[in-house]
């Protein structure tokens, strides 16, 4: 159950009205018509301007150091009473930390450069009975007393500490290259625990190879006896080193050729768990890019990634390491449920008929390995704190399955506890996991409802689910005592995201913010508060603290927004909930509406398309888009009407709405901009002959398949830093939703604009960043070629020499939406 004030419980009801109807795990998109009524448009919370100056591109293009210097990367300080954070430096690409006290409101002061390694980080460890704290600073390994305070260096080493730990005894270990030591805080004394080699073990003496060989051993003497002493000094080696614990172990040796993926040590140090993986380059000589505009005035031919068109399979091998009999064993996936699982067979099939050819399936072992989530650095193996138990989280290549398997230690076996099976693709998102602290209890989330939630699961039983509903959970906290699981979720509203936390033992959930908006947390170390980055569409982040209970009032401590930012006009969109043709859920989407929208004539309009498809744009939040939300506040200026949708693909609606594109993207999308042209036209005193669009990145992508493949909905569009072909993308992004092209090349054709581009038959502009290592100037050059060949005349091409994916340069930033205003102008007056 809920414990809620009444107006959340009011909130909550309303959120309710626009829960949509829950589809299969397995289910690829949504299906049906509206069939409920939708849920009311919510209105951002308007800016308090304090002045009535006219948006100009020359302002909101500029460097964005007049808006302010918001706060990053808030953390608590250990004794709970201070906060730091990152703060950009006026006028300078350096950030500066700065420390504030919770017991008064101010931004505090700069951490000095020469005190810097006094300061915890973030990052830091503490031991089990909270007595010592640790962290790197600069690659060398600090360690404060917790009781007196005092900070002692305990490494100073170009080698590098990386993954810290306290082990039981109390020492810290630490990995550096293929090793891991540990330190005695106390002595000083650092002891190498275990070492691995990529290497033949090695021998005293080799048998010999061929004919001559043999013979040399059976005519000369001298051979023989070097041999021997070589035999007889090598075995004194190692009666030494299994005799005397002063020396370093002996490494273990796996096969050549490959490399570590992760390592990771049990916390009583007797055990190591090992991902390994083949020793292959991750991109060929010929993925270079040019850069025209270098120091030297020549061409520099960068290094780029490789394209997923290029896509090798990535297996890795798990192995178990005993530190104390020196045995090693592999951990075999045959294990695993579905293991060897033709997943793709029948888009193979449909592949194979395409071509005129029969595929038959196979049961070939899948290429797994340890999970990457993009949205966390932890580790993807997690050791229970008592050291007995270790478990894995493991994902197929070919992205339809996730595994959570614990470790059989004396048998040197994987047993499967979880498995998430998902005929599109397993999210790169939401895959935090561990265990509870005192018992043998796992907890994670999985999206098996159809939304992120969290569940806890005993070993060997059924999972249970802790949170339930049409909202998506993550940012997960565990206290100390297992009492509490802190979380993030979307519950009010689907753009609405507060802090809550779930009881383990009652089941009960409590809201712990009420603030609207966009709310992230971080829990203070003695978990009896919460540092709050608070921010609404009108507003840029700031900090607030907050006491960890229910009705608690947060306090704003910092204040780093500018007076000139604060006193322009912004305007406040509504979020409106689209009816979809297409599917049950309604597309959210920004509106921004000029306060006389409804008198006069029809509108001109303008729909923007947000990058990286996997992501959410329509919240109640400051958006990553600050600029595009400047520019939509000057057109609506203007008298234009903005929308700024949510389509399908986006974050926050769950599975089905994350999965509707696979193997189709381009299609959905484009169904769901259809909707909101229709919205704007019966909602918002639009023209619908009188709208263009334009968006970057995956929303350049968009901008191209609108105007190729339904040419008569927008009037024209802008395409920045476009993708034209996805066989030239990445592999980890795409490979999710198109599989790979030598697997499924019917789903890139359908995918990708450079097959549909004879549709284009309204104006179009391509503004292309030509050293973009993440969408590659190549795709601009091809889709120009392309029409040029079809000779297609309605279009123009903007490069840009220096910039990357994302613009620096303000005068870059500048003139590209110079070109967008214009196009608008040119084409919807």
């Amino acid at each position: 159950m809920y414990k809620t004030t009444r107006s959340y419980l009011v909130l909550l009801i309303c959120a309710g009205l626009s829960a949509c109807a829950t589809t299969s795990q397995t289910s690829n998109t949504t299906s049906g018509v509206q069939t409920k009524p939708l849920p009311q448009p919510i209105q951002a919370q308007a800016a308090v301007s304090q002045g009535d100056d006219i948006i100009r591109l020359e302002q909101i293009m500029a460097d964005p150091d007049w808006m302010g210097r918001f706060p990053e990367n808030p953390y608590w300080g250990l004794d709970s009473q201070s906060v730091r954070y990152e703060r950009k430096r006026e006028g300078s690409p350096v950030n500066d930390l700065w420390q504030a006290s919770v017991r008064q409101q101010g931004n505090g002061s700069i951490v000095p450069l020469g005190e810097r390694h006094l300061t915890d980080n973030g990052n830091r460890i503490v031991n089990q009975d909270a007595t010592k704290a640790a962290w790197v600073f600069e690659g060398n390994l600090f360690v404060k007393d917790l009781k007196t305070a005092q900070v002692t260096q305990l490494t100073r080493s170009s080698d590098g500490v990386q993954r810290p730990m306290f082990l039981l005894d109390g020492r810290i270990a630490y990995q550096s290259g293929d090793s891991i030591l540990a330190i005695d805080v106390q002595s000083g004394l650092t002891r190498q625990l275990v070492s691995w080699k990529f290497a033949d073990k090695p021998k005293a003496v080799q048998e010999p190879k061929d004919y001559l060989a043999k013979k040399q051993l059976k005519l000369i003497q001298y051979v023989n006896k070097e041999r021997a002493e070589r035999q007889a000094r090598f075995d004194h080696q190692q009666e030494l080193q299994a005799e005397n614990a002063s020396l370093t172990p002996q490494p273990f040796y796996l096969a050549t050729q490959f490399k570590t993926a992760e390592a990771s040590l049990s916390p009583d140090g007797k055990r190591l768990v090992l991902a390994i993986e083949k020793d292959e380059p991750s991109r060929d000589d010929n993925d270079i890019m040019p850069n025209y505009i270098g120091e030297d005035g020549r061409i520099k031919s960068e290094a780029v990634r490789r394209k997923v068109a290029d896509a090798k399979p990535r297996n890795q091998e798990l192995w178990l390491l005993d530190l104390q009999s020196g045995s090693q064993m592999q951990l075999s996936y045959q294990e695993l449920p579905g293991y060897n699982e033709d997943v793709l067979a029948d888009v193979k099939s449909e592949n194979a008929r395409a071509n005129g050819e029969k595929y038959q399936p196979n049961r070939l072992p899948r290429d797994i390995g340890l999970i990457t989530d993009w949205y966390w650095s932890e580790s993807a193996i997690k050791w229970h704190a008592n050291g007995q138990q270790v478990a894995v989280m493991l994902k197929a290549w070919d992205n339809k399955d996730r595994w959570i398997a614990t470790v059989d230690l004396a048998k040197g076996k994987l047993v499967t506890q979880h498995r998430l099976h998902d005929k599109a693709w397993v999210n790169y998102r939401f895959n935090s996991f561990g265990w509870l602290n005192h018992s043998e209890t796992l907890y994670f989330l999985s999206e098996q409802s159809g939304y992120a939630q969290l569940y806890r699961q005993e070993l060997g039983g059924k999972e249970l689910a802790l949170t339930f509903g049409d909202y998506e959970v993550d940012k997960l906290t565990l206290t100390r005592d297992d009492k509490f699981i802190y979380f993030r979720a979307n519950i009010k509203h689907p753009g609405i995201y507060e802090i809550y936390r779930v009881n383990l033992q009652s089941g009960d959930i409590e809201a712990l913010t009420d603030l609207g908006g966009d709310n992230e947390y971080v829990l203070s170390p003695d978990e009896q508060s919460l540092l709050l980055t608070h921010s609404q569409v009108t507003r840029p982040p700031e900090l607030y603290v907050q006491a960890a209970q229910v009705g608690a009032k947060p306090m704003q401590l910092t204040n780093t927004v500018s007076e000139a930012f604060k006193a322009m006009p912004w305007v406040a969109p509504k979020v409106v909930p689209v009816p979809s043709s297409h599917g049950s859920q309604p597309v959210y989407a920004k509106v921004y509406l000029p306060a006389d929208y409804q008198q006069g004539q029809k509108r001109k309009a303008v729909i923007f398309n947000h990058g990286a498809g996997y992501l959410q744009n329509s919240h109640l939040g400051w958006s990553g888009y600050f600029r595009e939300f400047m520019f939509h506040s000057m057109l609506v200026q203007q008298g234009y009407v903005v929308m700024d949708m949510d389509y399908r693909a986006s974050a926050g609606y769950g599975r089905d709405w994350r999965t509707a594109i696979y193997r189709q993207m381009g299609t959905p999308e484009i169904q769901d901009l259809q909707d909101g042209v229709n919205w704007l036209g019966a909602n918002a005193n639009v023209d619908t002959q009188r709208i263009c669009t334009y968006g970057g990145s995956y929303g350049g992508f968009m901008t191209f398949m609108a105007l190729f493949t339904s040419p008569e909905l927008f009037q024209c569009g802008a395409a920045l830093r476009p993708v034209t072909d996805w066989a030239y993308y990445n592999t980890p992004y795409t490979a999710n939703i198109l599989n790979t092209p030598q697997v499924d090349d019917i789903a890139y054709q359908r995918s990708s604009p450079i097959y549909y581009a004879e549709g284009l038959n309204k104006p179009l502009l391509i503004n292309a960043p030509m050293v973009d290592n993440n969408v590659f100037f190549v795709d601009v050059v091809r889709l120009v070629q392309r029409l040029i060949e079809l000779e297609k005349t309605d279009f123009e091409t903007a490069i840009y020499p220096v910039e990357s994916h994302g613009f620096r340069q303000p005068s870059s930033w500048l003139d590209e939406y110079r070109r967008i205003y214009k196009l608008f102008e040119e084409n919807l007056n």
